[in-house]
């Protein structure tokens, strides 16, 4: 039938990748494989075709020519493809299924073929009509106006400028068979389309689905710092920006502390930096599992991390703060090395009435001075 039972067996396997994209090696044979199949089903849909032409020819509705001159010029159409696409000829256009010159191609033999054998010309009009279903479903607006426009000029040049009787052959029980079987095929054919349709659109949805779980993905990572999963410097600040304004719009309270792990260099020079990082990773989870859904953790730099705590008095935040540090300091530590023990301190404040994220962050780190100051393990406010 033409380009009609092209069905493209994987819709989203050689999507470009943007602008400037190249495929791969790999990408290249996928799709000359992917092309070769396509054609087999279209070489074979013109042999079907011919055979219903040949009932015809045995019915005495028309030549018996018909049916082989249909299918080798059928045949001709997509060796000449295939040539192309074997030398990678194809590879040269964005759309390297050629779907509006194949298409076109296909209305030519269905009109010619019309012409010729007006006695069979429901069976060509039928499956001129499953070409363009078929070549919409791969075209771009302008493409899919082209090859419409082709189809309406060849149609007008067919009814308008010619006077033969297009036929529907129901004269015999041979003639009706055959023209039952072109609806049956005529309607099957729309259908597989449409199923490939519904395909297709689950396909891209699916991958839409997966390219925005990457995309959510992504964005988190870029959040994140690598060794304790805590949000990184920028986000935390970022954080720390957003509810100092927030703060201050609604006339909410807000606390932060800043957290440092007590002589962790000392831990590193000890122990090493192997053994360094895995205190970070048990410190950062531990505060994830005893803060609250609201509350913003992040790692400002080296040991030292940065809390957030919205709608949190200084009063609640100080007590938040010593029992972490409590639940820090009763941990087994021992596990990762003999005899080590580690403590933290934290400089805890509440914001100000018009006071800059700067300025709040300031105080924080300067409460956290006077508790390194004061011998550590301890909680300062201000």
């Amino acid at each position: 039938m033409g380009t009609a039972a092209s069905p493209f067996l994987n819709p989203t396997a050689d999507r470009p990748s943007g602008v400037g994209y190249k495929p791969t090696a790999e990408a290249l044979s996928r799709r000359a494989y992917q092309r070769r199949q396509i054609q087999g089903l279209i070489g074979g849909s013109y042999i079907v075709d011919s055979a219903i032409l040949l009932v015809y020819a045995h019915a005495g509705t028309t030549s018996a020519i018909i049916g082989p001159a249909f299918a080798v010029c059928g045949l001709i159409s997509i060796t000449g493809y295939i040539l192309l696409s074997e030398a990678g000829f194809t590879e040269r256009f964005k759309d390297h299924y050629c779907v509006v010159p194949q298409s076109i191609i296909s209305m030519i033999i269905m009109l010619a073929f019309t012409y010729i054998a007006p006695e069979v010309g429901v069976m060509f009009l039928c499956t001129l009509f499953v070409v363009f279903a078929f070549s919409s479903l791969r075209s771009t607006p302008w493409q899919t106006a082209v090859v419409w426009t082709a189809m309406a000029l060849g149609l007008a040049g067919l009814f308008l400028l010619t006077d033969k009787p297009i036929s529907l052959p129901h004269g015999n029980y041979l003639e009706r068979f055959a023209t039952m079987t072109v609806f049956i095929l005529t309607v099957g054919r729309c259908m597989f389309i449409g199923i490939f349709s519904s395909a297709m659109r689950d396909s891209l949805y699916k991958s839409g689905l997966a390219l925005k779980e990457a995309n959510k993905r992504i964005e988190e990572l870029a959040e994140l710092d690598d060794l304790t999963g805590s949000f990184n410097r920028r986000c935390i600040m970022r954080f720390l920006d957003d509810e100092v304004a927030r703060a201050d719009r609604v006339s909410a309270p807000c606390s932060i502390a800043l957290i440092d792990l007590d002589w962790f260099k000392r831990i590193n020079d000890t122990y090493g930096h192997p053994t360094g990082d895995e205190v970070l990773r048990t410190f950062a989870i531990t505060v994830f599992a005893n803060i609250r859904a609201v509350d913003r953790f992040g790692r400002y730099g080296g040991e030292e991390f940065l809390l957030v705590l919205p709608d949190t008095a200084i009063e609640t935040a100080a007590r938040m703060l010593d029992r972490l540090r409590t639940i820090v300091a009763d941990l087994d530590w021992s596990a990762f090395a003999p005899g080590m023990q580690v403590t933290v301190s934290a400089g805890v404040a509440v914001l100000k009435a018009n006071e800059t994220s700067d300025i709040f962050l300031a105080r924080a780190d300067s409460a956290l001075y006077k508790a390194k100051a004061q011998g550590r393990n301890r909680i300062v406010t201000t």
